[in-house]
């Protein structure tokens, strides 16, 4: 079964989204009206409305690490996340959560980064050596 998550959540300003998404994240923009913008967010759909985003806490407890919860994300192979790593970086992204490594050398290993969008947002997003290991359990 071929399948695409879609999720739709608030942004505050259409410009600012659109120069995050597509600038920076390298997102493609898809359809819109002057209240929403979609994008193809790493081969999924993502439909970002005019609104007031919702609440976030950093309550979610991974290993150390207290991350935004909630969040969205997506997880890419290591040889496609590392260049997107140095892109967030080359344009002075604001990380929650630097790009690092963990669970190293366990079943499950992943890199991840935290960081937030214009509206504060927070998206994860994580490599994997394959993505074959996406669901190992520690």
């Amino acid at each position: 079964m071929r399948s695409f998550f879609h999720l739709a959540y608030n942004v505050r300003d259409l410009d600012e989204t659109r120069r995050f998404y597509g600038g920076v994240l390298g997102c493609q923009e898809g359809r819109s009206a002057p209240t929403w913008v979609d994008f193809n967010f790493f081969g999924h759909e993502i439909s970002l409305h005019l609104g007031e985003p919702f609440a976030v806490a950093s309550t979610g407890r991974v290993g150390e690490h207290l991350v935004p919860m909630p969040h969205l994300g997506v997880a890419l192979e290591l040889a496609d996340w590392k260049p997107l790593a140095e892109r967030l970086k080359a344009k002075n992204v604001a990380f929650v959560l630097e790009p690092m490594v963990r669970f190293e050398g366990q079943p499950g290993e992943q890199w991840t980064m935290f960081f937030r969008d214009p509206s504060g947002n927070p998206i994860e997003i994580k490599g994997f050596r394959s993505l074959d290991g996406l669901f190992e359990a520690n």
